[in-house]
């Protein structure tokens, strides 16, 4: 039988598939175009499995803050190429998902659920890589302009959205692991503090010398991995403690509760 271009093109355009495997379809199912799709979907199953074997290293970030800044979320869709992530449809299906769960659609759900429609519409394998949705008294938020580096921070109070969104975009570029020193877990730092004991035993160094040196490479690591310990990075010659409690008063101090940064 043979099939007429107009057809094919059609069938294509609904499914997203190839030209090929749209005409075979179409050939099996006598030009029946509901058919055909039934023929393609079921196709589409071993072809999805296939494509699930694949890398996924690359990807979109995608970002969401409610009107009233009480609601943030993160949605991180990683794909096979930069060629597919820069694809404007790409974009604008991870800025659905973003636009949905603010609107307390369960998105995790609804992904696996249609994940074998768009895998075969993008023709790569596609994985929900992340996914946050944080809800608090203030909550701000960066996305990198390559939508490869996404932060959203909880504040315990409003505060003027430029600086909120300052905080945010340092955390993109510090990569901090915790807020404050506090915050790091016991058997982190007993772990930081062995081995840099044991570099110092290296050494041969003194016990005195080793326990005075140990506070510095401990103060050192907070200095890292404390996003309150972090040099500013609009102002090198303040810490971040510094900037937020000029932000503060007795009344009202101002603290980051939480951050989330996601990085493809």
């Amino acid at each position: 039988m043979a099939i007429d271009t107009k057809t094919i093109l059609e069938l294509r355009k609904i499914t997203g598939a190839g030209v090929n495997d749209c005409q075979q379809a179409l050939e099996e199912s006598g030009n029946d175009i509901e058919k055909a799709m039934e023929i393609l979907r079921k196709k589409g199953a071993s072809k999805v499995a296939k494509k699930a074997e694949r890398v996924t290293k690359e990807g979109v970030i995608g970002i969401g803050v409610s009107d009233d800044k009480t609601i943030g979320v993160m949605v991180q869709l990683n794909c096979e190429t930069d060629f597919v992530a820069r694809n404007n449809e790409y974009i604008a299906h991870v800025d659905g998902m973003v636009k949905k769960a603010l609107e307390n659609i369960d998105v995790e759900k609804e992904f696996e659920e249609t994940k074998k429609d768009l895998v075969l519409k993008i023709g790569e394998n596609i994985i929900l890589g992340n996914f946050k949705k944080i809800q608090g008294k203030y909550i701000s938020s960066y996305l990198h302009a390559n939508k490869k580096v996404g932060v959203l921070v909880e504040f315990n109070r409003s505060v003027d959205e430029e600086f909120a969104h300052d905080i945010a975009m340092h955390i993109a570029a510090a990569n901090p692991n915790y807020v404050k020193p506090e915050d790091v877990p016991a058997e982190v730092l007993e772990k930081e503090k062995e081995i840099y004991r044991e570099q110092l035993n290296y050494e041969k160094k003194p016990e005195a010398i080793i326990e005075k040196i140990l506070l510095g490479k401990i103060q050192k690591y907070y200095e890292e991995a404390c996003l309150y310990n972090q040099k500013f990075i609009k102002d090198d010659a303040i810490i971040v403690k510094k900037i937020i409690e000029s932000k503060s008063n007795i009344h009202e101090p101002l603290e980051v509760l939480s951050f989330t940064r996601f990085q493809i």
